[in-house]
């Protein structure tokens, strides 16, 4: 079993990372800018920050559900590496947004359109379970037939 869940716990473990990286980067910008906690207001640069930093965590779950979803039930390396470029998008998402707004945006659409994709390899991955294991029909068989 953990041969076909692998990949999906190693980029559950770098997104983790991730997340750990980016709060470690609001406590350094709070020490740099001289804002303590609860205060979530200060220059602009200190703002982007920690808004960058709270977006991606507001999107972390759904990454997570997607990503084992679409591993699960449609294509462990296909969602892996979907994976993969999702955080690399995040990544840059966060660096571009903390040098300026307007440098969020790219990596935002980008971030944004593999979650549309992971969610489109879930839907068909679950789609095709229910069909075959409750109606008995397998998709991909009628497909090369």
């Amino acid at each position: 079993m953990l041969d076909q869940i692998h990949l999906l716990a190693a980029v559950t473990v770098l997104g983790v990372l991730e997340q750990a990286y980016f709060l470690l980067q609001v406590i350094y910008a709070r020490r740099v800018f001289g804002i303590s906690p609860p205060k979530i207001s200060g220059p602009p640069e200190f703002e982007r920050i920690f808004r960058a930093q709270v977006n991606s965590s507001e999107y972390f779950p759904i990454f997570l559900a997607l990503l084992w979803q679409a591993g699960l039930f449609f294509h462990q390396g296909l969602a892996a590496a979907l994976g993969l470029l999702y955080l690399y998008a995040r990544y840059c998402y966060f660096m571009g947004y903390r040098a300026s707004s307007s440098k969020r945006l790219a990596p935002i659409y980008f971030s944004t359109g593999v979650l549309w994709i992971l969610i489109a390899a879930s839907a068909l991955g679950i789609l095709h379970f229910f069909l075959s294991h409750y109606m008995g029909l397998n998709i991909l068989q009628l497909l090369t037939a």
